[in-house]
């Protein structure tokens, strides 16, 4: 009897508890799968702000959007800029940004290198402005040979717009003028108040976010026709839902009253569907932005 019941506590052993072992093992491998889905979940969503303004006018600027997208989402919004333009559509074909707010001819990139989805787009339209200081004397482009002109990026929309317009009439950055990179719309401005550039080349929304102290010690030469201002694009790892609450949280700023002032500070007008077949207007923009990052490489 003894040696029976011996038998049995090692069958016991041997048997039954390995199979524990195993049930166990597949619940813990399951519970920290839950886990990581459930920190996946938290994870702050990205909001990559295109580098138009500074860091620090960005984080400024789209700090309330950002709170109020969390109200709508429930989850962390983290707005991210880059320290320049090509960083910036790098960052955009490798993915980094969850919600994205980009020009639309770096819209359109965006969607042909990482397949990011159009959701909604500012109504008013932009122009691209070529500014100088009131008392230079600089009045006619002719005069512009010569000089130096302050751009945010060879890449912005408005710089490809202004020179686009300017080589018609026959004035070609590099030969007639010296183009000079400032980083930002704002930069550009201060170039030309401190008199180390003699024009620049911005866009209107963030020359109308100058103070007005700025602004009156400016004229502008060139003002481009109208063109379509930023778009708001999804990447394609945002679920449908994800994508659709994306959008409607953004409606819902723009209908709230520190959305309409954030709107009206701007100048953006409202919030309008982007549908993809407008982004193909600016693929001779976007053609031109890929050969000048190739050019740089």
């Amino acid at each position: 009897m003894k040696n029976r019941c011996s038998r049995n506590a090692r069958r016991d052993t041997f048997g039954v508890r390995p199979r524990f072992r195993w049930v166990a093992g597949v619940l813990v491998a399951f519970a920290l799968l839950l886990a990581g889905a459930a920190r996946a979940a938290e994870a702050p969503l990205v909001f990559g702000v295109f580098p138009n303004l500074t860091a620090r006018q960005a984080l400024k600027t789209y700090a309330p959007l950002a709170q109020a997208l969390e109200r709508q989402l429930g989850r962390q919004v983290v707005i991210y800029t880059a320290p320049d333009f090509p960083t910036f559509v790098a960052r955009t074909r490798e993915g980094t940004y969850d919600l994205l707010l980009t020009p639309p001819h770096l819209a359109w990139l965006a969607r042909q290198d990482a397949g990011y989805r159009p959701l909604l787009k500012y109504s008013a339209q932009v122009r691209g402005l070529l500014v100088t200081r009131n008392d230079n004397g600089l009045t006619t482009l002719a005069a512009l040979r010569g000089r130096t002109v302050a751009i945010t990026d060879a890449l912005a929309l408005a710089t490809l717009a202004i020179e686009m317009d300017l080589t018609k009439q026959g004035i070609v950055r590099g030969r007639d003028y010296t183009a000079q990179p400032s980083g930002s719309h704002t930069n550009a401005i201060a170039q030309v108040i401190a008199g180390r550039a003699d024009a620049a080349i911005v866009g209107i929304h963030p020359y109308r976010m100058q103070p007005e102290t700025v602004r009156a010690q400016l004229r502008t030469l060139v003002e481009t026709p109208p063109l379509s201002s930023l778009t708001y694009l999804a990447h394609p790892r945002l679920r449908d839902r994800d994508a659709a609450m994306l959008r409607a949280g953004l409606l819902a700023f723009a209908e709230s009253p520190e959305g309409r002032a954030f709107l009206a500070d701007g100048g953006y007008g409202g919030l309008v569907a982007a549908e993809d077949s407008e982004l193909g207007q600016f693929h001779e923009y976007a053609l031109r932005a890929q050969g000048l990052l190739r050019e740089r490489r």
